[in-house]
């Protein structure tokens, strides 16, 4: 099952803003926490008197908690990697790696007595984790995550994050990268503040099409906000948001009657198998209402990139069938605009394969 999560920064909020915090994405279906150790600057027992409260806090509302450290932190506090029980007495289920240790270590890490997952940093295309996997961990307690990027233009390019994310997915590790909010006033775990996405791409996108940008390349499981504090109407913008698949907003046009709008939002749909390079055809709704007259009521000259169309019966057995345009395209004179993809969601049709299956939600006016 997919995930979304947050992530909180103890040493840089007050515990009750992180609690409400913590309430608010629960409501909103948020069921996983990233939280951070590399930029504490505290001792350990100070440590864990900030986090346990909040980490249990946050169980009791079924998040799974992650801590990110690095074998630096290990030294500075005194743990050993053969000796996790300092995660544990924190309420944590899990630490991240930030940067790992030789492949050995992180295998013995899986085993260890409290079920603690251990997650390796994804962001370097290189061979650690074969290295890991050679020396067989107890994969069903290893997790990968991607990194986060503060600095504007550092964040990865799109076929960099492919090829890294590969090398884990091959191996049916979980795997996890974060999208931004775009709240101005937003921190993270360093003093940079220029959005905190793992894609470059990402970093100005609305929070909900960066999310539905990974659920399109269907290759990361779990999706955390990085920064703190998203609005509330990013929160709301996914709640509710289907994870199995691609949920995409359009805008209808006033005219467009009631079963084209029914066609538009109640069905599932799926592009055919026969793929072409200029429309996503869903053809199941030409069989459902075989019989109905489409009425002709929208046929602009041109159909652009994005339009959504359903046939008119002017197009005979092709009633009813309706496509999103991947390219612009004459129109015939036949075919009904009935609405059009939001405008920051149009690249992700290209994410579309055959097959795929896909809803469609009347964007907000």
């Amino acid at each position: 099952m997919r995930r979304l999560g947050i992530s909180i920064y103890p040493e840089k909020s007050d515990k009750q803003t992180i609690l409400n915090y913590i309430d608010k994405a629960a409501d909103a279906g948020f069921s996983r926490i990233f939280s951070c150790l590399l930029s504490v600057e505290k001792s350990k027992e100070e440590i864990k008197q900030d986090f346990t409260e909040i980490n249990m806090y946050a169980k009791s509302k079924g998040f799974e908690i992650i801590v990110d450290v690095a074998p630096r932190v290990f030294n500075e506090l005194g743990i050993s990697y053969k000796d996790l029980s300092f995660f544990k007495e924190i309420g944590a289920d899990g630490l991240r790696l930030d940067a790992g240790f030789t492949g050995s270590e992180e295998s013995i890490m899986t085993f260890n007595p409290y079920g603690l997952k251990i997650e390796i940093n994804m962001s370097n295309n290189v061979h650690t984790i074969d290295t890991i996997m050679d020396y067989k961990p107890n994969r069903y307690n290893l997790y990968a995550c991607h990194n986060f990027y503060p600095h504007a233009y550092s964040g990865l390019r799109l076929d960099f994050f492919e090829e890294c994310t590969k090398r884990f997915s091959k191996y049916g590790l979980r795997t996890a990268a974060f999208v931004t909010s775009q709240n101005e006033n937003t921190f993270g775990s360093w003093p940079v503040t220029e959005g905190l996405p793992t894609l470059e791409m990402h970093r100005h996108l609305p929070m909900d099409v960066q999310v539905k940008h990974f659920l399109a390349m269907d290759c990361i499981d779990d999706i955390l906000i990085s920064n703190c504090y998203p609005t509330d109407e990013e929160l709301e913008s996914v709640k509710g948001l289907d994870l199995s698949l691609l949920t995409l907003d359009v805008n209808v046009c006033d005219k467009t009657p009631e079963i084209e709008r029914k066609i538009l939002f109640e069905e599932l749909h799926f592009n055919r198998g026969d793929q072409n390079a200029n429309m996503i055809r869903s053809t199941q709704s030409r069989v459902k209402y075989k019989g109905h007259h489409f009425d002709l009521f929208n046929a602009p000259e041109m159909i652009r990139r994005g339009d959504v169309v359903i046939e008119s019966s002017e197009y005979g057995h092709y009633a009813g069938e309706l496509q999103i345009a991947l390219h612009d395209m004459k129109n015939s004179g036949m075919s009904n605009v009935v609405g059009r993809i939001r405008e920051e969601e149009i690249f992700l049709l290209d994410y579309v394969k055959p097959w795929q299956k896909f809803r469609l939600k009347e964007a907000k006016k």
